[in-house]
């Protein structure tokens, strides 16, 4: 179903001269008017010699710095300029913008947070979930933690979408360190999603120095896998040691490189070795 696009206001030049073939040009008092003092203008400009247009390079500029943060329904709706017309003056193609054009994008500010609709680079999303798969996450746990479908989560992480929006991105990135330090179960499940990122190259957590950034490269030299790290033996006296020190249980699991859990258990075996 389509809805009709509402008519521009009375007083407005939109509706005081219409549009051929759209819609008649409206004749009240206040389209009177705004159509008289445009055409005013007009003549005012054309004597003293100038020009209604204006280089786009500034409003140009100022939606590529929009765009970071603000989705084009946001930023049609914000500077009232149609959406076709800026998307047209954000890739250049535009050789000229009227003046009221480039003031309306000008005044428009950038906010702080990100509008969650806004389609974003995916790549820092599609490392996250293929870590996570390295690790052995499977695609329905990513998919339940992350509030999506399974069918989305394969999409991503298998790169056959360039862009995501801000909010999906967004809760991959708030349940992605928990996942991390959370082991998954050993099931069939975990296995067969741990084989085929293997198989597809993909990288564990530890690979990536900053996992947002596209030019970052993965550091395979001195990774750890994970397996054997969570299977190495504890050494209960480096336990001991910093535990002695007023190290936290998650302290030392990042110093030797093991599950929380793993340095908790090493501490009851090693309270047990003093009462015996």
């Amino acid at each position: 179903m389509t809805t009709a696009k509402p008519l521009p206001p009375h007083g407005t030049t939109a509706r005081a001269y219409g549009s051929p073939g759209r819609r008649a040009r409206c004749n009240c008092q206040p389209c009177r008017t705004a159509r008289n003092r445009h055409q005013k203008q007009l003549r005012v400009n054309r004597e003293l010699g100038r020009s209604p247009f204006t280089s786009p390079a500034a409003a140009q500029a100022h939606l590529i710095e929009l765009h970071r943060t603000m989705s084009w329904d946001t930023l049609t709706a914000a500077t009232g300029v149609h959406f076709s017309n800026l998307v047209a003056i954000y890739h250049g193609a535009r050789k000229k913008i009227r003046h009221e054009t480039e003031a309306k994008i000008l005044a428009v500010k950038a906010p702080t947070k990100g509008a969650g609709g806004q389609y974003i680079d995916v790549t820092g999303s599609m490392r996250r979930l293929q870590a996570l798969s390295w690790l052995g996450h499977s695609y329905a746990t990513l998919a339940s933690a992350a509030g999506t479908e399974p069918n989305r989560i394969m999409s991503i992480v298998n790169g056959r979408q360039p862009t995501i929006r801000r909010a999906l991105a967004d809760r991959i990135a708030a349940i992605y360190p928990q996942l991390v330090t959370s082991p998954p179960p050993s099931n069939k499940f975990t296995t067969r999603t741990r084989n085929v990122a293997r198989a597809k190259g993909w990288h564990g957590p530890l690979a990536w120095d900053a996992i947002d950034d596209p030019n970052c490269e993965p550091e395979t030299e001195g990774c750890i896998d994970y397996q054997r790290r969570q299977k190495a033996a504890i050494d209960l006296e480096l336990v001991v040691r910093r535990t002695s020190q007023g190290a936290t249980a998650e302290e030392i699991a990042r110093e030797i490189g093991c599950h929380k859990r793993s340095v908790v258990r090493a501490r009851r075996r090693a309270e047990l070795a003093v009462a015996a």
